[in-house]
Order: structure tokens, then sequence, then C-alpha cells
């Protein structure tokens, strides 16, 4: 499955499940997920929210580490400690960031198969 239902559940939770789809050691695009939660890449924002907001009971399913942003690099967040949290946790699975805080998208970019590149 790569789409996640609409309608089904709720738009956060169809965000959450969209994320935990990006398999281990691979990076995807917040509007990757917005797409497959959506239907529309223009809604990635809103996937940044969703994935600021997960609730800390479902730290351990949402694999949230592995959502970049388009350019390919770690955002900046408001929680202290979460972009290097992130960078240890992609590390940990074999992607490489450098120092700039980039990841290669070409060596670990992940789109679902249904969905456009971009």
């Amino acid at each position: 499955m790569n789409a996640v239902e609409p309608g089904r559940v709720g738009l956060f939770d169809r965000v959450y499940q969209a994320v935990g789809q990006v398999p281990y050691g691979r990076v995807t695009s917040y509007a990757a997920i917005a797409a497959m939660a959506t239907g529309s890449r223009g809604a990635a924002r809103m996937v940044g929210w969703a994935l600021h907001g997960l609730p800390a009971s479902r730290l351990g399913e949402v694999p949230w580490w592995r959502v970049i942003n388009s350019l390919g690099r770690i955002s900046n967040s408001r929680h202290p400690g979460a972009a290097e949290e992130q960078r240890e946790r992609l590390e940990a699975e074999g992607v490489r960031v450098d120092d700039t805080a980039r990841v290669d998208l070409l060596a670990y970019g992940w789109e679902p198969p249904d969905q456009p590149p971009g």
C-alpha cells in the first residue's frame, strides 16, 4: 500500500502511516509524504506540523527522522536537539549526512512507486 486512504483515519494519522512506509536507510521529503497522505505535494508544511506534534507515545513507531526537506537537508526544529538526533538516527541507518546537514537524495532518496518525483 503506497497511498494512505483518506477518510478512514485523521489527517495526522495518515501522515504517520505514510512516514511509516519510508524504508530503513532511506529518506523522503515532506512533499512526498504530503502527496501520500493528502494527494497534494503542496501540503508539505502540514506534514511538518504533524511531525512536530507527534505524540511521545508514537515516537517508536513513526520514523520521523527519515523525512527531510526537498533540498535534501535536515530542517531546523523548535525542539532542542532534534536536528542532532535526526542526524544521529540517519547515520545509524547508514545514511550519510554532510557537514551542512544535507543528504544526497540520489543515493538515499525514496519516493513511493506511484508518486511522481519532485
